[in-house]
């Protein structure tokens, strides 16, 4: 009997082992595929029913030095930084030095024109506030980088209406996790990133995980890896502010933090995700609240709690956040009922995920076509799509060819943008998060070439080669 239970354990044991490394590598299939096609730069993590079963770096971290991206590597989060802004605001609430329902004006004094606007308005984006990106990079040398306060400072002076009244509506605005983090210093006395290190990243020993603006306070950080963009018609990677880029508004809000400006790593990212689904830092009013779906004041619902994307409903419920800035696109996700985490740091712009097959994988179904592949197309095919196709308003897209990849711009808009051959007439977009956009080359019957630019199978434009 003895020898029979040991024969169904080491059978049973077995079974495990072979659907773990089949997984495995199917995983590793997907993202290998998408780095050799410029899909993917950076490293993954992804556990299912709190196991690790995949965790590993693609290409570079620095492409001077040629240093790989691995497990260890610490990235910027952009966005997904939020989620550690609103922490800290749960944290002080704890204390009992502010309270959610409080006026943003008793700690900004100098915005007491939006003195309607509560704490909880920024935290959900139901503030009504503008957002800064565009407008404060425009009023900005460009050998200034920008901090919190002369971003208030902008404001004080520009006085902006708000754009809808506090509640009534749900807008996502970088400005709102900006002025928290200020709310943050001067409640508490000590600078954001100090706050966090002391009251987070230290107790739940997040030992790679910190406040970084690279540019205004620039150090030597060992495993970090730099956000790249292509160069303009290039496959060179470069920062943004480089002559082949030349775009400077991320160096001149290098200085702003609460809404970007925490880095990590995929492991210390997934001790806070353990720590948040176990209630071990929060209580589990405090995590109920900061998952809340709730209403505005017109009725919709706000699928966004305290930094973070929420998907809850009949046996449903997962959080997470996805972000984008300065050559970093990244992604932290965590579903509860399946207790399934998975997350993605990348230092390329137009990097993105296979999150459909990811999950088609882990629940054993079959693959779907998420992301296509690149064909093998000889160049003389290729090129013979390269032209000015014209509109029927007289715009112009220009089609040149680079490096087996067609690049597509307009007389309104230098999109730079490239793509891949998936058939023999059909163009796949390498696009920011994968966002997808199609060119379809179509022979007439007077044999003038037709271009149409599809974006998930809609028809957004099209043109004739002149």
């Amino acid at each position: 009997m003895k020898k029979v239970l040991l024969l169904i354990i080491v059978t049973a044991n077995a079974f495990v082992y072979s659907q773990k490394s089949r997984q495995e590598n199917q995983l590793d299939s997907i993202f290998t595929f998408m780095y050799n096609q410029n899909q993917f730069n950076g490293t993954v993590l992804i556990s299912d029913k709190g196991k690790i079963i995949y965790n590993k770096g693609f290409g570079f971290s620095n492409e001077v030095k040629k240093t790989k991206n691995n497990s260890t590597t610490i990235y910027e989060l952009a966005s997904c930084s939020k989620q550690f802004t609103a922490a800290a605001i749960v944290l002080l609430k704890r204390d009992g030095k502010l309270d959610y329902k409080d006026k943003i004006s008793d700690y900004l004094p100098e915005l007491e024109f939006w003195n309607n606007v509560t704490i909880l308005d920024l935290i959900r984006h139901t503030s009504g506030i503008p957002e800064y990106l565009i407008d404060l990079s425009k009023n900005i040398d460009d050998n200034t980088i920008a901090t919190n306060q002369d971003l208030i400072n902008y404001y004080a002076v520009k006085k902006d209406s708000l754009q809808f009244l506090p509640g009534q509506k749900h807008r996502y605005i970088n400005t709102n996790y900006a002025l928290l983090a200020t709310i943050i210093e001067r409640v508490s006395g000590i600078e954001y990133s100090r706050f966090l290190e002391k009251n987070i990243f230290k107790p739940l020993k997040m030992k790679n995980t910190f406040v970084y603006n690279r540019r205004q306070s620039p150090k030597k950080i060992k495993n970090y890896a730099i956000g790249y963009v292509w160069a303009k018609n290039t496959f060179d990677k470069v920062i943004y502010e480089a002559p082949g880029y030349d775009d400077k508004m991320v160096y001149k809000l290098d200085g702003i933090v609460g809404t970007a400006k925490v880095n990590s790593t995929v492991e210390d990212l997934y001790k806070w995700i353990n720590t948040l689904k176990n209630n071990t830092f929060f209580s589990p009013d405090e995590f109920d609240l900061m998952t809340s779906v709730t209403k505005t004041t017109e009725g919709q619902n706000i699928n966004y709690g305290f930094g973070l994307d929420l998907s809850k409903g009949e046996n449903k419920f997962s959080f997470g956040h996805t972000g984008s800035w300065d050559g970093y696109s990244t992604f932290v996700y965590h579903n509860m009922v399946k207790d399934r985490t998975i997350i993605v740091l990348q230092n390329f712009k137009m990097g993105t995920y296979p999150y459909a097959n990811i999950n088609e994988i882990l629940d054993y179904k079959p693959l779907s076509i998420e992301y296509k592949r690149k064909i093998n197309s000889p160049e003389s095919e290729i090129k013979k799509y390269i032209g000015t196709y014209i509109d029927e308003k007289d715009e112009k897209q220009f089609i040149t060819y680079l490096d087996g990849y067609l690049v597509h711009n307009s007389s309104r808009v230098a999109w730079d943008m490239r793509f891949f051959p998936v058939d023999e007439n059909e163009f796949q977009a390498v696009r920011q998060g994968g966002t997808d956009g199609v060119l379809k080359f179509i022979k007439q019957e007077d044999g003038k070439m037709k271009l149409e630019m599809l974006q998930y199978g809609s028809l957004m434009g099209s043109g004739i080669r002149k």
